[in-house]
């Protein structure tokens, strides 16, 4: 156990917050033996804490284990000097407007490339499943790719790759940002863009299932949203490669839509989607448990409305 009421998690009259074990990972700080163990957090009455997702998340997996559910997450993330303004740019200016940047290479273009190569070393020594990475449009703004990955191992182990990325960033001095939109202006927001599929839609003529899962998805637009990341309005405004936090649609390689559709899954017409509106600061257990209770589960807005309902009654009597 832990002492909760440090962390916001307790009171400090009944502090101690449980910890079970759930994933183990090579330590690369320490090397040799040494492991990274992560955990769940429970309260006193071995009820999950608030901050715990994973909990819910791992129940869905299970229901939807048949249907082989995969996720690749995209992790967009802004470095940043310890003053807060973003690292390499000119301190109280900008640097040139956004255009070489992405995949860029070179000293003024790709800001913290050392911070990123060690990053993902770190991650392949762990058995974190990191599967590329490159420079984002904003500049100092980086992106990796985890999986695929199926079930719960996806949000575990892009959870443990954030916690890796902040430390190698500490030991070279330097901040890291998940803010969605971390500067105003005509700049690039940070998302982490979820790409989902199904063992129906891996298989020939698995666009049905695509166009299927993606009307399952506008039809719970504005439940998805409420849980994919904070300030998430402040990205997606419709510019920048983004639809408009108002709006549905999707399109066949159109990253102004929600979800894209990748062009070789339309040509193939199998594969998987990619919902383009998670934010960079999102609970990735969140994410993958309502994308797979929409998609694979089949639940509806007046489902979990039912529910809550039900649950009010109970807890009433």
């Amino acid at each position: 156990n832990f002492d909760g009421s440090s962390t916001g998690q307790a009171e400090g009259s009944n502090s101690d917050i449980y910890l079970k074990p759930v994933a183990i990972y090579n330590d690369p700080f320490m090397l040799g033996k040494n492991k990274l163990v992560m955990c769940e957090t429970y309260k006193y009455n071995k009820e999950p804490t608030a901050s715990n997702k994973r909990f819910k998340c791992e129940e869905t997996m299970k229901a939807a284990t048949e249907q082989h559910p995969w996720f690749g997450l995209e992790q967009e993330y802004t470095l940043l000097d310890r003053d807060g303004w973003p690292f390499g740019w000119p301190k109280g200016g900008f640097p040139h407007p956004q255009g070489p940047y992405y995949c860029g290479v070179g000293a003024s273009q790709a800001l913290g490339r050392d911070i990123e190569e060690a990053h993902y070393k770190a991650c392949l020594y762990a058995g974190v499943n990191i599967s590329g990475t490159n420079a984002e449009v904003m500049p100092a703004q980086w992106e990796y790719q985890v999986g695929p990955c199926e079930g719960i191992d996806a949000a575990d182990q892009l959870w443990l790759s954030r916690y890796l990325l902040l430390r190698i960033a500490e030991e070279f001095g330097i901040q890291v940002s998940f803010n969605p939109k971390p500067i105003p202006g005509d700049w690039n927001g940070a998302g982490c863009h979820c790409n989902f599929s199904t063992q129906t839609m891996r298989e020939p003529n698995g666009i049905e299932a695509i166009d299927e899962a993606i009307t399952q998805l506008k039809a719970r637009h504005k439940t998805h949203i409420s849980v994919y990341g904070r300030n998430n309005e402040l990205r997606l405004t419709g510019r920048h490669e983004t639809a408009n936090i108002n709006q549905f649609n999707a399109g066949i390689a159109n990253r102004g839509a929600s979800v894209r559709i990748p062009r070789q899954v339309g040509e193939e017409k199998c594969g998987y989607l990619e919902d383009r509106r998670p934010a960079s600061n999102c609970d990735p257990y969140a994410v993958t448990d309502i994308i797979v209770r929409t998609v694979c589960l089949g639940e509806k807005d007046s489902d979990t409305l039912n529910y809550s309902t039900r649950k009010a009654v109970t807890d009433k009597e």
